[in-house]
């Protein structure tokens, strides 16, 4: 419902995505059908934009993870494609420590933005968080959030 509802969502998504195996996919796979699904911007971390772009997808940018984080902060900052601020930013992928500080960073100084994180393990400084979760059940959570947003 939060995706649903945002008007300008981005997801960011680390280089982990490449390596996580779900159910015989990479989780870059599931986040590309999730991105594709809802429209959504995304951000590629890392050395992941070359995965994005072997798959035939293009991200909208590549950008350091920390970077992005202070963009998104950033009360005057209009987007990567100059249309205005984001209201909900996912992750996923991202090393976990790495998105705890991120995240910490924009529900402490950017109270406009809400976050989610799609990584198996519960995030406490995101809005919305997965429950910590099996790979059988986080494969299933994120196919249920693919076909909520009518994916096919």
């Amino acid at each position: 419902a939060m995706i649903k509802r945002a008007k300008r969502p981005i997801l960011v998504v680390g280089h982990e995505a490449a390596e996580i195996d779900l159910n015989n996919e990479k989780l870059i796979d599931y986040v590309i059908r999730i991105a594709r699904a809802a429209g959504i911007q995304v951000v590629a971390t890392a050395h992941i934009v070359g995965e994005f772009i072997r798959r035939g997808f293009q991200p909208a940018v590549w950008m350091p993870a920390m970077d992005i984080a202070n963009r998104l902060q950033d009360q005057e900052w209009k987007g990567l494609d100059g249309e205005g601020q984001y209201d909900l930013a996912l992750f996923t992928g991202i090393p976990y420590h790495m998105e705890w500080v991120i995240l910490s960073g924009l529900k402490h100084f950017a109270p406009h933005l809400k976050t989610i994180c799609l990584d198996r393990f519960y995030q406490p400084h995101a809005t919305w968080a997965f429950p910590n979760a099996s790979p059988k059940e986080w494969h299933s959570y994120l196919e249920v959030i693919h076909d909520k947003l009518g994916g096919k």
